[in-house]
């Protein structure tokens, strides 16, 4: 792989930071065009990143031909148009998660990037990190026997980031689609990315943006805006698939509870695992339960480390190298299971997909 990949990278806000990092470090990529509607904010990372051109129109830098793929670091209702508009311009994608909104923009995004041959790759990053790739070889080659059953919770007391994180118009909804969606697509791609058949969700909103306390820190988003909070605090679901295996996951950005929490936990016949907090396998031998750890140096998701494979994956893919491991198929069937939830918990019953 020797052709250099010039990348277009469109949203400047706090996540394309991750993505600007990991292109600067890749060998075969080059920095080549940053957008933003905010055009100081895109000038400020063009200039830390040495980026040679700016942007305020994506469409504009889509109709660059120089640019041979784009990572796309927008708000989510802004996913879907983008990532059709630069398959059509035969632009490779990287968008980040979720893939859109809704289950009819997933569809119409799908179509696209078949019909234009381009690859795009869903941000679904923990597919990449060093701890999901020893449980998935493991997984595949029957360590675990069948997987039948997962839980995983991504907690936060004090969380909601505001701005448009916040605002469903813009999200698309709260901690489900913001957080869960990383832990629901972890278990799931782990399992073997079954069929889901149906789901019963439910969705609260009681303690709003808890903008009132005063005395922890949290992660805030570049928009900032107590005053703006239609999302959801916290939702939960159990979704069961077609080869009878089930799946519960909780998530929230406010919740009373003791402590922030992420876990990722599944169970097979042959054995378990626990990639949150902790990678940790449980199996058995000579009649004895024996928890395992294996001697890696990263036991949990390390962030920058998980972003950069993702990243190197996608230059290579782009390159012909290799196939993403998160295609825009996996991202329609995401949709349909975080869309299931809501509507779910919208009706008050469950769902059949």
């Amino acid at each position: 792989m020797t052709n250099t990949i010039r990348i277009g990278v469109i949203g400047a806000g706090s996540i394309s930071e991750s993505h600007l990092k990991s292109y600067l470090k890749n060998p075969n990529a080059e920095l080549y065009a940053i957008c933003d509607l905010n055009e100081q904010r895109a000038r400020a990372k063009a200039d830390k990143y040495d980026i040679a051109h700016v942007y305020t129109d994506y469409l504009e830098l889509l109709a660059n031909p120089e640019i041979d793929a784009v990572s796309i670091c927008t708000w989510n209702n802004s996913h879907a148009a983008i990532s059709i508009a630069a398959v059509n311009a035969g632009k490779h994608v990287l968008c980040e998660k979720p893939l859109c909104r809704t289950v009819e923009e997933a569809l119409q995004v799908e179509q696209a990037v078949g019909q234009s041959g381009k690859i795009l790759q869903v941000g679904f990053v923990r597919r990449y990190s060093a701890n999901t790739r020893i449980v998935k070889e493991m997984a595949d080659h029957g360590e675990f026997g069948e997987i039948y059953y997962a839980r995983a919770s991504c907690i936060r007391k004090l969380g909601n980031p505001g701005g448009w994180f916040s605002d469903r118009e813009r999200s698309g909804g709260g901690p489900l689609i913001d957080v869960g969606v990383h832990v629901i697509d972890l278990c799931w791609y782990l399992m073997g990315r079954p069929k889901a058949k149906s789901i019963s969700g439910n969705t609260y909103k009681k303690l709003g943006n808890r903008a009132n306390v005063q005395n922890l820190a949290y992660y805030k988003s570049s928009d900032y805006d107590a005053e703006q909070n239609t999302v959801e605090d916290m939702a939960n679901a159990l979704i069961r698939f077609e080869n009878g295996a089930s799946l519960y996951v909780d998530v929230s950005f406010a919740l009373h509870a003791k402590e922030d929490e992420l876990t990722v936990k599944l169970y097979g016949e042959k054995g378990g695992v626990e990639l949150e907090p902790s990678l940790t396998f449980i199996t058995e031998k000579y009649d004895t339960i024996l928890n395992v750890t294996p001697q890696i140096n990263n036991l949990s998701f390390d962030f920058a480390a998980g972003f950069q494979d993702e990243i190197n994956h996608f230059v290579a893919a782009c390159s012909g190298g290799k196939q993403t491991l998160s295609p825009v198929e996996d991202g329609v069937e995401m949709m349909k299971m975080l869309c299931g939830i809501y509507e779910s918990a919208a009706r008050g019953e469950e769902i059949r997909l």
